[in-house]
Order: structure tokens, then sequence, then C-alpha cells
């Protein structure tokens, strides 16, 4: 009965996980670009059979450790489908269609600069010229360089990423994909970086200068699940108030007959 309360427990903990990653992407359904995230969990039975099954110590007896009933917390995930468009005429929003990030020379408080990822193309140019981020970060070229351009010359983005400024090419935006986006974390509000182990490899997008992408957060879908999750909430709450009361009749009652 002991275990019951525990198990419940667990169960409550899972859930206010899975609520704290749905309100994270209830907040970002406006952020340019923004990918939702989900969250996982383990059944004990799952984490039983994939410790009975391990061949790495070459089926010596071993001590399973600690096994405690419930659920167990899993990893997030990150949906990477691609948000709607939404059209706003200015040529230096842009939008990637298909898989791959524009890189952007991030910096600091601490003046250390590095490439990060994003899908975010909300760009202007700044007072010399450069093509940046909203939060002043510049963009990279195809080689790595920063964009500068004449902001006294007309700009026009072909779907090639190719920038021309009064029928003149310039340079070309940047575009960087990975092997194997596990080996991307997040970073910041809406930013990428790789980790030990993550391959680049050439992007396979389009440019769609005058529009930027939303998104891929469904409100409806969010506030469906976040009545689910609530639900499953109470239902613990009650396995766990009603264990309470049979261990108060058990410790105060039974033992007056």
């Amino acid at each position: 009965m002991i275990k019951g309360l525990y198990t419940a427990y667990t169960g409550m903990i899972n859930e206010q996980n899975r609520m704290d990653t749905l309100a994270n992407n209830l907040a970002n359904v406006d952020t340019t670009g923004f990918k939702k995230e989900g969250a996982t969990s383990q059944a004990f039975g799952d984490i039983l059979k994939y410790e009975i099954k391990d061949k790495s110590e070459y089926y010596l007896t071993k001590r399973m450790g600690v096994t405690n009933p419930g659920v167990r917390i899993g990893e997030n995930y990150t949906n990477w489908d691609e948000g709607a468009f939404h059209e706003t005429n200015n040529t230096f929003d842009v939008a990637l269609s298909g898989s791959g990030f524009f890189a952007i020379e991030f910096t600091t408080k601490d003046g250390v600069t590095s490439v990060k990822y994003t899908r975010d193309g909300s760009f202007t140019l700044n007072q010399q010229g450069a093509l940046v981020t909203k939060d002043g970060d510049f963009v990279l070229d195809a080689d790595g360089h920063h964009i500068v351009l004449d902001p006294n010359k007309l700009a026009s983005i072909n779907t090639m990423g190719q920038i021309y400024q009064d029928d003149e090419y310039v340079t070309d935006l940047g575009a960087v994909d990975f092997e194997n986006y596990d080996y991307l974390e997040h970073y910041g509000e809406n930013l990428w970086q790789p980790v030990e182990g993550a391959t680049e490899q050439p992007a396979d997008v389009r440019f769609y200068s005058g529009y930027l992408e939303q998104s891929n957060v469904n409100t409806v879908e969010e506030m469906v699940n976040m009545i689910a999750i609530q639900r499953q909430y109470e239902s613990n709450q009650k396995v766990i108030t009603t264990l309470d009361r049979t261990l108060q009749i058990a410790a105060n009652d039974l033992g007056k007959l």
C-alpha cells in the first residue's frame, strides 16, 4: 500500500513535467521558427525488459539495482515539422522551406563569439549595412562571412538564397543542415547549437524573401493535451487520497477491534 503512494507520486511528477513542456510550447506559439517539444516517459516494465536483455556484461548474473514502481520521466524531443509561412513583404524577412538552418554569429554578454543556428529569418540591416538578427547578431553567408549591403540600393533575394542589389550579385545567404538532429541542443529562446558528434551537411532548402516561418505549435491541440494532463494529474491525486484514508483506517480503527 505504501508503494502505491510512491507510484501515484511518480505519475504526478511525470504529468507536471509534461505540463511544463506544454506551457513552454504555448508561450512560444507566436515565436518565429519555433519548434514545439514533447515529453516522454518510461514505464517500469519497459525498463525491466531492457535490463533483462542487456548483453553488455556477457550474461553474467548481476543485481537489477533499485527498481521503483510507477513511471519514470524520459527525454524531451523536438517536433521538426515545418511551420506555416506568414507574408510580411519585407525583403529581409526570409523563410526556409526544407531541412536546414540559418547560420548566425552569436556573441554573449562577455564578448564570446560562436556560430549558432536558427529557423528565425526575421533579419534587418544595421547602421553599417550588415545583415543582422533582431537581437543584433550577424547573419553569415555561404562562406561564413558577415553579409554587408549598401542601404541605399534596392535589394532582392531569390529562392536560391542569392542576394542582388540593383541587379548585381552580392553574396549567398548561408544555410546549414545536420545529419542527425539528436546532436543539436536548444540555446536561448530560438537558437540551436551542435554538440559533440554533430555532422554538418549541405542544406536542401529554398529561400522565400518576404515571408517568415511561423511556430509549428497547434494551439487547439496543445489545449486539448493540457486538459488531458490535468485529468491524469487529478487521477493520481485521488489515488493518493484514497490510499491515505485506507492507511488512516488501518492505523487508527483496526487496532480497536
